[in-house]
């Protein structure tokens, strides 16, 4: 009998994550796509590594530190994972490198380039001495480091430059100080159109006027990176804001987990750096680029050369939303499935808008995980508020890296009168939903919408996700309780047509899968998630695949599951699409099932299943369902974004085996462009026909 629990049925999470990030780093390296859209990966990369490096990688260092050996199911030690990571992302740099260098030299051709002050003429030098004393030298922080300076604390992702110093009257005199450039300074000095100037080197050219009496001897860059993971003793409700500002605080000055320098970084300045952080050898990286990958989106952003990155496209409104006829009428008539960011996200926005205004909202209430800056779903909220409306809004404050954003639109719904939840001890609320309850002809009718993305307009363009808007009162009556369950103290929250977690999603998912396995081979299950780690469910589709299951996972990013294993996972096919969109939705198929089509907020994880407040949607709706089904056929069939996993843990890109591309992410921007204009044509009602049908087309 085979054993389930042996360490090499599993990948890695934190390798199964890396693997992702090398393929956004392929992304950059494809020559194919336009210049500024291959470094803007570059920047997603280093974004991604950041926080991995701040949240991952610190975690790990503080179980070894801890003396804690705890494992995943592949069994792998903090210390082995530890070792693994370095060893990986060194390795890594080198093919990071040489991507970059190739984009930049062909960037030049195209009237872009990044150079060092050294590298300018006279003039752009008298410039960069302009910019200096105005722009700089103002905000700029020198800091004298020996006996009566001490080191400065660096917050996170400090930038700035290390610098040794002689004195002018006796140059055997030595110090060394740093500079530190801070986030109110652009990376990068743009003094004519195109040309973009390192910081650090504008700023070394002018350390005199920083310590006077001292000239440089040498400097290198350096960046800096701390644990950012914040652990919070949840209290009364009372004082949970107040605890969680000051972690915000506390993030700032989290254990230093990863030291970058630049290529001038010899040993002595690296040496006289470490004495005072005591970073881990193999976690210092040392660029022969240059630093801080996350800052190439001011170039990416430069609307001077739009013409270099891939042609944007616009969301576009399509059946029934295309005649801007009232939202509450067309949902009294119909389901309604959109698909984002193709399909635009305004309906969602208009529907919390439109109940703001209307006189007949009695009330609303939503989750709020990533809202953005500048919501207006926050602000039609804080509008509907101060109109007398009762407005519930659970505020997850606990949303990494958005806690700051979520504390600011939390205290401004309470001003504005809302009822403001903060989150549920214990747990993260990550469900996306929100509920209009409007009375009509003398009795109230609710509207719903359940999503499996942020109330983000922003991200909406940018992120593949589902948005289901319902009237129905099996659905709505649901959504009553469920929020009941979040003002309330209710610890064994059930729902009759949704699924919650902790309690419900995770045995559904692994009811819906074992049911698959008694029909064999006659069985099929598509599902795609972000990320698949659970351990339950893992073992629970290696049965189903040894039952002769036919099981296609579509995952973004981590997967610990390994595919194409005799006798365990044959059945298997594991692919992950990257491209012009972040894949985002979190969608199920399962054949033999009566309801057949789930969306969901949840990822197969144990924080999503266990940990957090989630939500499982059945799709009843016929057209909305093969809506889904066509979409996950199409994503299968994508040979142009494809990456599919290997049994080893790799990932192979997949070639095109016909003479036809399938680019799904393009593919379906056709499509919609095609009932864009089928709309000033067809009736109606084939509109909507066509629009749930097209998808199948290739």
């Amino acid at each position: 009998m085979l054993n389930f629990k042996n360490p090499q049925l599993y990948n890695n999470r934190e390798l199964s994550w890396l693997q992702f990030n090398t393929r956004v780093l392929k992304q950059a390296q494809d020559e194919t796509l336009p210049l500024l859209e291959r470094l803007k990966f570059l920047a997603i990369y280093g974004t991604n590594l950041d926080e991995f490096y701040m949240i991952r990688v610190a975690g790990l260092k503080k179980l070894f530190a801890a003396g804690i050996i705890v494992s995943g199911a592949d069994k792998l030690t903090p210390l082995q994972q530890l070792k693994e990571i370095r060893k990986y992302l060194h390795q890594e740099q080198q093919v990071l490198e040489h991507c970059m260098r190739g984009i930049l030299s062909s960037l030049e051709e195209e009237g872009i380039s990044i150079k060092s002050y050294a590298e300018v003429n006279q003039h752009q030098k008298n410039a960069l001495r302009r910019f200096f004393n105005e722009q700089i030298y103002p905000v700029i922080i020198p800091i004298a480091v020996d006996a009566t300076h001490p080191f400065p604390h660096l917050n996170n992702l400090s930038f700035g430059i290390i610098v040794k110093l002689n004195d002018t009257d006796d140059e055997s005199i030595e110090r060394f100080g740093i500079v530190r450039v801070p986030r109110v300074i652009d990376r990068f000095v743009e003094i004519e159109k195109g040309l973009f100037i390192l910081v650090e080197s504008v700023v070394a050219e002018h350390i005199k006027d920083l310590f006077p009496g001292y000239t440089l001897n040498k400097y290198a860059a350096f960046r800096v990176t701390r644990n950012a993971d914040m652990e919070i003793e949840e209290e009364e409700a009372d004082d949970f804001m107040e605890i969680l500002e000051e972690g915000l605080k506390l993030r700032r000055k989290g254990a230093m987990v990863r030291l970058e320098v630049g290529i001038n970084a010899d040993e002595e300045i690296i040496n006289f750096f470490n004495r005072h952080t005591n970073v881990y050898k193999d976690d210092i990286y040392k660029f022969h680029t240059f630093l801080n990958l996350p800052s190439l989106w001011q170039i990416v952003g430069n609307k001077d050369f739009a013409h270099l990155l891939s042609t944007p496209f616009k969301p576009k409104s399509l059946p029934p939303f295309h005649n801007n006829e009232d939202i509450f009428c067309v949902l009294e008539k119909q389901d309604v499935l959109m698909y984002h960011p193709y399909e635009s996200f305004e309906p969602v926005v208009k529907l919390i808008q439109d109940a703001s205004k209307d006189k007949d909202v009695v009330s609303i209430k939503m989750t709020l995980y990533r809202s953005g800056t500048n919501s207006p779903i926050v602000q039609a909220l804080m509008n509907a508020s101060e109109s007398g409306k009762q407005v519930t809004v659970m505020v997850e404050l606990k949303a990494r890296f958005d806690e700051e954003n979520n504390l600011i639109w939390a205290k401004a719904l309470e001003k504005a009168g809302a009822h403001v939840i903060y989150g549920i001890k214990g747990f993260k609320v990550h469900a996306k939903a929100a509920l209009v309850t409007r009375r009509t002809n003398g009795r109230l009718k609710q509207y719903a919408h359940l999503g499996t993305g942020n109330y983000n307009p922003v991200t909406a363009k940018i992120y593949t996700d589902f948005s289901y808007l319902t009237s129905k009162d099996e659905i709505t009556n649901d959504l009553t309780r469920f929020f009941h369950f979040l003002t309330g103290f209710s610890k064994k929250g059930k729902l009759n047509e949704l699924y919650m977690s902790p309690s419900q999603i995770k045995p559904k998912v692994l009811s819906l899968i074992q049911n698959e396995m008694r029909k064999g081979t006659d069985g099929q299950i598509i599902a795609k998630v972000n990320s698949l780690v659970d351990e339950d469910v893992i073992r629970a589709l290696y049965k189903a695949s040894q039952a002769g299951v036919k099981i296609d996972l579509i995952v973004r990013g981590i997967c610990c599951l390994k595919p194409s294993i005799e006798g365990v996972s044959e059945n298997i096919r594991v692919i992950s699409i990257l491209g012009k969109y972040l894949e985002h939705p979190r969608v199920f198929y399962f054949k033999n099932d009566a309801v057949g089509v789930y969306i969901s907020s949840a990822d197969w994880m144990p924080r999503n299943l266990v940990r957090r407040i989630e939500l499982l949607t059945g799709i009843k709706d016929e057209l909305s369902r093969d809506k889904i089904i066509q979409i996950l056929k199409l994503q299968l069939a994508d040979n142009t974004l494809a990456h599919e996993l290997q049994s080893d843990g790799s990932y192979i890109k997949i070639k095109k085996e016909n003479s036809k591309w399938i680019n799904s992410h393009k593919l379906i921007e056709d499509y919609v462009n095609r009932i864009v204009k089928a709309t000033k044509k067809e009736s109606s009602s084939s509109i909507e026909q066509l629009a749930s049908r097209l998808f199948l087309e290739s």
